[in-house]
């Protein structure tokens, strides 16, 4: 297929999609276009396709946006003209990047103009006259600045556990850590025990994919060094800290761990104070009894901490325990999946990792689960027990996992209890409900549809569906309030009854039959709602002394 012919159906491909997006702009162009413009469209055009993990953008002349109809474009007819678009574009871009091609495409419906953006560089944003341009579907806009600083980081985003240290050798090791790894690989991998036994801990260590070709790794100091060897790290850390907190929040006790890691996680594990957690659920006199944290979850999460920790920075990890049946796990650096339900509900391995070789290395010695499945299985094992689901914090570069061991709202455990056709994502958006936390748009409207939540944004209370199952229903009646027309004719009965009352007067009744979601606040907002509707009505008024009477007019 000849060049032109590959332009051709390069347009049509790009009509087919029948839209606009970050990486695809139509412009009819019929007459001319402003340079500035088009400076700006390469460069958001440009940061977009970095973004969005393609190798170009397509700014496309001579098609109307709305309909995808051809206007015959007269932007620069002159060949030489129309080229010389690619050195006053470098003029004003970052690196002197510009179009990675023009192309002419001479339809019989008219001239159309497709110009080829690359995407920018790795790491490197792309600005037009000193500015960076982004967009927002189909928006042009300036690039956010957390866009902005993706595409930056992208140069320090290569492999920090995977660089070896000249000086370091197998005597940096410890050889009780190389012990437990052995064990660990045999466990992973059965059938070859009796072979691991006859490898030599260089060749062991190889095929774990702990060193390379026998050079010590990063990562073979972070699991397997001694206390000593953690030097080797600077600026790096490999410090675990545990921390134990009274119901104040003061500190109880507390105690920092070093490599090697592999034995370091079972310490700080041992000392996590696992208690016994009973509770008698509906319809039975016998308790359950249950492990507060179950021992994978304590695992998982700390070694998650250890694979996904941004050693660049220096941090340390954290495991704090308090005596309020809470555990919290933090490393610093950013979660790089968008969101963790998306890592839970799609259950697959992410894409990219900032420490591949690390996390490799620890699934080959049997520390966490194969890649990607290790925290849907920690959000399994919280709901088979009725607790709340594992909770992320992902904000200033950091990563708090928290724990709870124990029943907070019993509501919310009956309806994992007794609806049993619950989605894994009805039941995280049901968890944010009972947190108190705000749901999507696309959250409200499932749990709405399936009659699981009722009230408006951001107040919500279980459903009468669900209540009717769970046995609530007095808390359903509690949580959704008494009718809006109810609450009027209080009003109105009390000013019939005794002439007239003050604002604060109708509270003092209505208070208590509103919402239990609302607060203070908010519910006397509704009272006073309540008066100015039925003031609007023409049924009550206020007379000059400010006190509400019945409207006699």
């Amino acid at each position: 297929m000849s060049t032109s012919q590959n332009i051709a159906s390069k347009l049509q491909e790009l009509l087919a999609q029948g839209f606009e997006n970050e990486v695809i702009e139509f412009k009819e162009a019929k007459n001319g276009y402003d340079f500035n413009k088009i400076g700006k469209y390469f460069s958001a055009l440009s940061n977009e396709a970095n973004l969005n993990g393609k190798s170009v953008a397509w700014l496309v002349f001579g098609i109307k946006d709305n309909d995808k109809s051809f206007v015959d474009t007269k932007f620069r007819t002159n060949l030489a003209d129309l080229h010389s678009l690619k050195p006053e574009i470098a003029n004003h871009t970052t690196n002197r990047i510009t179009f990675r091609e023009i192309h002419v495409v001479n339809n019989v419906k008219g001239r159309v103009l497709l110009f080829e953006i690359p995407a920018a560089p790795q790491g490197l944003p792309i600005a037009f006259k000193g500015h960076y341009y982004g967009r927002d579907g189909e928006e042009l806009q300036p690039l956010n600045l957390e866009e902005l600083e993706r595409i930056r980081r992208q140069v320090t985003s290569d492999d920090w556990s995977i660089g070896t240290l000249g000086t370091a050798t197998l005597a940096d090791l410890s050889k009780e850590a190389i012990e437990k790894a052995r064990q660990s690989y045999k466990t992973k991998n059965p059938k070859l025990a009796a072979e691991i036994d006859s490898w030599s801990d260089k060749i062991f260590l190889n095929k774990a994919k702990v060193t390379i070709q026998g050079k010590i790794t990063r990562t073979a100091i972070l699991l397997l060094g001694k206390p000593e060897s953690e030097h080797f790290l600077n600026p790096a850390t490999s410090k675990i800290t545990w921390i134990l907190k009274d119901r104040d929040n003061l500190e109880k006790d507390y105690e920092h761990f070093s490599c090697p890691l592999i034995l370091s996680t079972e310490k700080v594990y041992a000392k996590i104070r696992n208690l016994k957690y009973r509770y008698i659920p509906d319809g039975t006199l016998f308790p359950e009894e249950v492990d507060q944290y179950d021992p994978y979850i304590i695992r998982e999460a700390l070694n998650n901490c250890i694979a996904h920790q941004d050693y660049t920075l220096g941090g340390r990890i954290t495991v704090v325990e308090n005596e309020e049946g809470k555990l919290f796990f933090s490393n610093v650096g950013e979660f790089i999946p968008k969101n963790v339900e998306e890592v839970v509900i799609s259950d697959a391995p992410e894409p990219k990792y900032r420490n591949r070789f690390l996390a490799d290395a620890m699934v080959n010695l049997n520390m966490i689960d194969t890649i990607g499945s290790g925290i849907k299985k920690m959000f399994m094992i919280q709901k088979r027990k009725y607790f709340p689901l594992p909770d992320y914090d992902t904000s200033n570069n950091k990563v708090k996992v928290t724990i709870t061991g124990k029943v907070v709202d019993i509501n919310y455990a009956r309806k994992l209890a007794t609806v049993s056709d619950l989605s894994l994502t009805d039941i995280i958006s049901l968890d944010k409900v009972s947190k108190g936390k705000s749901l999507s748009a696309v959250e409200i409207r499932e749990l709405k549809k399936k009659g699981l939540i009722e009230g408006r944004k951001p107040n919500f209370h279980i459903g009468a569906s669900v209540a009717r199952v769970t046995g609530e229903k007095g808390d359903y009646i509690k949580q959704r309030g008494i009718d809006d027309e109810y609450c009027q004719k209080i009003i109105l009965d009390y000013l019939k009854q005794f002439g007239q009352g003050k604002r604060t007067d109708f509270e003092n009744i209505l208070m208590v039959k509103l919402p239990d979601v609302l607060d203070e606040a908010q519910k006397q907002n509704k009272v006073k709602n309540f008066l100015q509707k039925l003031r609007k009505q023409g049924k009550i008024t206020l007379n000059e002394n400010r006190v509400w009477v019945l409207d006699e007019s």
